[in-house]
């Protein structure tokens, strides 16, 4: 029997995980803003649709699975602000609902270690639109999975532009880490999940090793064979708002829950595994 995913926001990592699906047994839809990602999505084999726009209630009644993957507002989740509870009467089959979230929810521990247990305490405008749209999603009833993602990276998301060009800077800001994940390690996460389905489950989707922002350009450069990029000290970088607020927060994310639940092995356990991979993928290209 053929399965159909719908998802609001196909963009990176909705891509990486349409790949992982079987034509043969998938229908895929999938909403964009922008009609020039309409190829794109046409190449992957989803079946591209206009947000807003009429298709979408059409294409939502067929879903079986469905995947958010819109950023919220400070109103919530948009889909929601759309269509609210009425959602679950709009798509009466489904199996399975993926919520991609952000680990930007935990706030900054200082270093500290979160786990999917501890408190939500966001540091930033953004993490408290994630804490309100993830918890108008757990008020509907739906078979609901929500996966708080680290930072993302993959294919044409890599430091290599930056430092090859000479724009990147290491900026210091002393005890500050980051996680990450490899946009592939997310995509074989969601997959895992709809064929382990476990409604109300909250999965963090990182890899091993979270690390300094200047740990992954010296180790970017060292692999091109460039000079390092230059320090800065966070306090007197100029820096945009939006580059700035992802320093509020520093913590190491726990990731066991994916490995034991899920049986996920990630294709990337650290930064240093994803960038080799990524500087090979970019040599074979040219």
């Amino acid at each position: 029997m053929t399965k159909t995913l719908f998802t609001f926001g196909h963009g990176y990592s909705a891509t990486a995980f349409a790949k992982l699906l079987n034509p043969s047994e998938w229908r895929m839809f999938g909403t964009t803003r922008n009609p020039e990602n309409m190829d794109l999505m046409r190449g992957v084999g989803v079946e591209p649709l206009q947000w807003p726009g009429e298709d979408v209630a059409k294409a939502l009644g067929q879903a079986t699975h469905l995947l958010l993957s819109i950023a919220p507002n400070d109103a919530g989740d948009p889909v929601l602000e759309e269509y609210g509870s009425n959602i679950a009467e709009m798509a009466p089959n489904l199996e399975w609902v993926g919520y991609l979230s952000t680990t930007g929810v935990y706030g900054d521990h200082q270093g500290g270690w979160v786990d999917e247990s501890t408190a939500l305490t966001p540091a930033t405008r953004r993490g408290h639109q994630r804490v309100l749209a993830e918890s108008q999603w757990q008020a509907l009833d739906l078979p609901l999975h929500i996966f708080r993602l680290a930072g993302i990276y993959g294919p044409g998301r890599g430091p290599f532009a930056k430092v090859r060009r000479g724009t990147a800077r290491r900026i210091i800001k002393e005890n500050q880490v980051f996680s990450r994940i490899h946009v592939e390690d997310i995509a074989q996460v969601l997959l895992a999940s709809i064929q382990q389905p476990n409604p109300g489950a909250i999965y963090n989707v990182c890899d091993n090793e979270a690390a300094p922002p200047q740990d992954v350009l010296s180790y970017a450069a060292e692999l091109l064979g460039v000079e390092l990029p230059p320090e800065e000290d966070y306090a007197a970088a100029e820096m945009t708002p939006m580059a700035r607020s992802f320093y509020a927060e520093s913590k190491r994310v726990r990731n066991d829950r994916i490995k034991q639940e899920l049986g996920v092995e990630l294709i990337y356990p650290s930064y240093r595994d994803g960038l080799d991979a990524l500087l090979k993928q970019e040599d074979n290209a040219t």
